[in-house]
């Protein structure tokens, strides 16, 4: 028998409830962040199923716990940046209020969401990094263009790019963002990934320096520091 795609233990969630994957004290890998110290809070859930997804433990791997445990560990990690992550955190209800009482406790947030749910209702001090979604990923239809109207100061948005065709597909998107935003390439930074092991760095820098579009290369830090499918880094 096959697996819901989200598990079902999330809709049965209390209002100060999370369904927990795992937490971790790491280096940031990437975003306008990357090497800093980092406290991680990876939630369980995702609606979606990216082709070249690295976290598909985080699907249905997980634990209930509370918004206080989860204040009171980043508390204990002594690291002052946080990130709340997953899976897809935005699926479950709680998770405003958590980054909202992460917020209020000092520390500086960040999270990181797909495009396809609102971010409206995440609080305004929180950094929020948009993965959106290429035709590589298999999940293009699932992008939600209203979040693009939603970005503010502070915040990301990153695209993990498989391979030539993403890239064009990348190429026209941003093309015609910035002709609506023109905050967007400086005050709202736009990272490229390549897909790790399957389009190699040196190619997307290429075509970045080729073009001059306004991108930054983001790579995975983590990757390169400890093993690609190492857990808790």
């Amino acid at each position: 028998m096959s697996l819901p795609l989200v598990p079902p233990e999330i809709g049965r969630l209390g209002a100060r409830e999370l369904f927990l994957n795992e937490t971790f004290s790491s280096i940031q890998g990437e975003s306008m962040h990357a090497g800093r110290p980092c406290f991680f809070i990876r939630l369980t859930g995702c609606s979606l199923r990216c082709a070249w997804c690295d976290t598909e433990y985080a699907f249905h791997e997980g634990t209930k716990t509370t918004i206080d445990a989860c204040v009171d560990l980043a508390k204990e990690s002594g690291i002052e940046l946080v990130e709340v992550t997953g899976g897809e955190p935005l699926l479950q209800k709680a998770t405003p209020e958590l980054l909202r009482e992460l917020c209020d406790a000092g520390f500086e947030v960040l999270l990181e969401t797909a495009g396809a749910l609102p971010i409206d209702q995440v609080d305004t001090r929180v950094k929020r990094i948009v993965d959106w979604k290429p035709p590589g990923s298999g999940e293009e239809d699932r992008n939600l263009p209203a979040v693009l109207d939603d970005l503010r100061k502070g915040d990301e948005l990153k695209v993990v790019v498989a391979d030539r065709r993403d890239y064009e597909w990348t190429r026209a998107w941003l093309h015609e963002l910035c002709a609506r935003r023109d905050d967007i390439g400086t005050t709202i930074p736009v990272h490229l990934s390549p897909v790790f092991e399957d389009l190699h760095p040196r190619d997307l820098a290429e075509w970045i320096l080729e073009d001059q579009i306004p991108v930054r290369l983001n790579l995975q830090l983590h990757k390169a520091i400890w093993p690609p499918d190492a857990r808790g880094v």
